[in-house]
């Protein structure tokens, strides 16, 4: 009997200290791309189910990352020769998000410690997955870096840090910057409840990036029909060419 007695007070405490759970949703879960697209903006909001009002607990804090299809990358380094910017050392990255951003209520690293981001990758650094680098290569990390700056640049890559609204420890929401330049695929969306840097709860979910209209009947013909696509540009060019000479002639005259 007793030990029956001890496994049902260990179930009620389970149930008692069950810790918080994100629930969320975002504004749209398809972004098309089409021959006019120039970006497009996601609101991220949700709730935090079962949140607890002991003045003893630290604050929560939510972090939000969004990453696109991921490939290898290499990242070249150029040197100045004689006046002319050449191609030297060369790093291939195993595998780079095509698009990164990482969204918290806080700095990142205040929201999350570094042990779990070590567990779940979440900060730009660990998004991205380098090794076996050339022997020669004496800072194989520098070549990181200057793909998160790269990509920043293109602002393919961003830190959000403070950009995550917690309204009374239950509500939170944010809006993330999707640029012209994505590429299609599955964009896996995670949001990570945290208190004192340690990952409470976690939801994951995802926005599908797709091309329609012209953009999907061009890409489709590229990829299922080479041989007509590349006719098929051929004669453009040449019409193009040939209605621009005409034209031409004609003011001449």
């Amino acid at each position: 009997m007793r030990p029956f007695l001890i496994a049902v007070m260990v179930l009620l405490c389970s149930f008692s200290a069950r810790a918080e759970e994100v629930v969320a949703d975002m504004s749209s879960r398809t972004v098309e791309i089409t021959a006019n697209f120039d970006g497009s903006d996601i609101l991220i909001y949700g709730a935090i189910k079962g949140a607890k009002e002991d003045a003893g607990l630290a604050p929560l804090d939510v972090v939000i990352a969004i990453s696109g299809p991921a490939g290898p990358v290499t990242v070249r380094k150029k040197e100045k020769r004689l006046g002319i910017w050449v191609n030297r050392e060369s790093v291939k990255v195993n595998r780079a998000p095509s698009f990164y951003a990482v969204a918290s209520t806080g700095k990142l690293e205040e929201t999350l410690s570094h042990i779990e981001d070590v567990r779940f990758q979440v900060s730009l650094e660990r998004a991205i997955y380098s090794v076996g680098a050339p022997e020669e290569i004496e800072h194989p990390e520098d070549f990181t870096e200057a793909l998160i700056r790269i990509q920043k640049k293109k602002n393919l890559y961003q830190q959000l840090d403070n950009s995550v609204s917690l309204l009374d420890q239950s509500l939170f929401s944010t809006t993330i910057d999707l640029p012209a330049n994505l590429v299609e695929g599955a964009y896996v969306t995670r949001i990570y409840l945290t208190r004192e840097g340690e990952v409470v709860s976690k939801l994951a979910t995802f926005i599908d990036v797709r091309k329609v209209g012209l953009e999907r009947w061009i890409f489709d013909l590229a990829h299922d029909q080479p041989l007509i696509y590349g006719i098929l540009s051929l004669v453009i060019a040449i019409s193009a060419g040939w209605l621009a000479s005409a034209f031409f002639r004609y003011l001449r005259f």
